[in-house]
């Protein structure tokens, strides 16, 4: 059974940092998708991050570009999201999420919810200014 738990979210000031973490358990494969994705209250969740582990290919929702920074520790299981210069808009619940299905994902698919079909229960960022 394969399980994802989030953990490191918390309230900050708007440009300050958070790490959010995910580890990852009850699997055995080396190649897969793994992304971050969040959800602010009334709105549909979104694609943040995301890294493609046969090549450590990583691609960013436009929002996020140059603040966050998505990696992976294999050894750890553990997936990671930097989030610096963090601003009010970030506030939201984020979710890790993973694919194990082998497939072929393109990057609109990797930022996308149907391209994974393992999620975490999330962690809430909150960002005040």
């Amino acid at each position: 059974q394969v399980q994802l738990v989030e953990s490191g979210g918390g309230s900050v000031q708007a440009g300050g940092s958070l790490r959010l973490s995910c580890a990852a358990f009850g699997y055995s494969y080396s190649i897969y998708y793994m992304g971050w994705f969040r959800q602010a209250p009334g709105k549909e969740r979104e694609g943040v991050a995301a890294i493609y582990t046969g090549d450590s290919s990583t691609y960013y929702a436009d929002s996020v570009k140059g603040r966050f920074t998505i990696s992976q520790d294999s050894a750890k299981n553990t997936l990671y999201l930097q989030m610096n210069s963090l601003k009010p808009e970030d506030t939201a619940m984020y979710y890790c999420a993973a694919d194990f299905r082998g497939r072929q994902l393109n990057v609109i698919q990797m930022l996308s919810e149907p391209g994974y079909n393992y999620w975490g229960q999330g962690t809430q960022v909150t960002v005040s200014s």
